[in-house]
């Protein structure tokens, strides 16, 4: 793979750990259509690139990992038809699954909503003492539409992550550290030499052994995933068409509180 400096996704190589970098730090590196469409490219090279043999991602800038979903770039909400049948098209999420070789999170300051989405996407997942964690996504008329209700509870149980879920209350990192989401706690300066530790002891392994090792034991825990995956996106299909989530868009663009009607 080569580096790619600029971009709302920024890639580079780090001996076989290739590192891949949310790129919009002024915005807390929120998702918009540029890392829809630029993080699976990454993703996909670096998968394909025979020199890799490790695979960390991280946010820019010093506050955040992702928040989520950029707000600021939401437009009319698409028909739930339509909204099928983009998803039908393939999600960005889905080369997160496509990856043979290891993922690793290197996690740091907030990671909210489609942030936590893609660190739950990911093998392994690291954070600095600094982080937040929360899927804010119920409090705005929505809900995860990149695989957090499917993956979550498989990371922390399903008692632990409804309560996260429905509640969109946020998490520290020792709490998170503490109930299974994240592996390991690291210093927010010492984040970026752990994560590129374990990715090179990871990288030493036999690669192919890596690879059918990851595959056994993700397909092995999560075989209706893809099934869960479709009702995901068919629920939030029609959630995108309330009252209730057009009223979210409009209290966030007037800084009020939302009015939800269940409608």
């Amino acid at each position: 793979m080569t580096n790619t400096p600029a971009g709302a996704v920024r890639t580079g190589r780090q001996g076989a750990v290739a590192w891949i970098t949310l790129n919009r730090p002024d915005s807390l590196n929120a998702i918009n259509d540029d890392v829809r469409q630029q993080l699976p490219r990454a993703l996909r090279a670096a998968d394909e690139d025979t020199e890799v043999r490790a695979i960390v991602v991280a946010g820019a800038g010093p506050r955040a990992f992702c928040v989520g979903a950029d707000i600021k770039a939401f437009g009319d909400p698409p028909s739930p038809a339509g909204y099928r049948q983009s998803r039908a098209r393939g999600h960005w999420i889905a080369a997160f699954d496509e990856a043979r070789k290891p993922l690793i999170a290197a996690i740091h300051g907030y990671c909210l909503g489609g942030g936590l989405e893609i660190a739950l996407a990911c093998d392994i997942r690291i954070a600095a003492d600094d982080a937040t964690f929360a899927l804010p996504e119920v409090s705005r008329g929505t809900m995860p539409g990149a695989g957090g209700t499917q993956r979550l509870a498989r990371v922390i149980g399903l008692g632990r992550a409804l309560d996260m879920l429905l509640s969109a209350e946020s998490i520290d990192a020792a709490e998170a550290h503490r109930i299974g989401l994240v592996s390991r706690l690291v210093s927010p300066e010492g984040l970026r030499a752990a994560a590129q530790k374990l990715a090179e002891r990871i990288a030493a392994h036999a690669p192919i052994a890596v690879a059918f090792a990851k595959e056994a034991m993700r397909k092995g825990t999560g075989p209706d995933f893809e099934a869960g995956m479709k009702l995901e996106t068919d629920l939030l299909a029609i959630l995108l068409t309330t009252e209730d989530r057009k009223e979210a868009g409009a209290a966030f663009r007037e800084k009020r509180a939302p009015v939800f009607k269940g409608k």
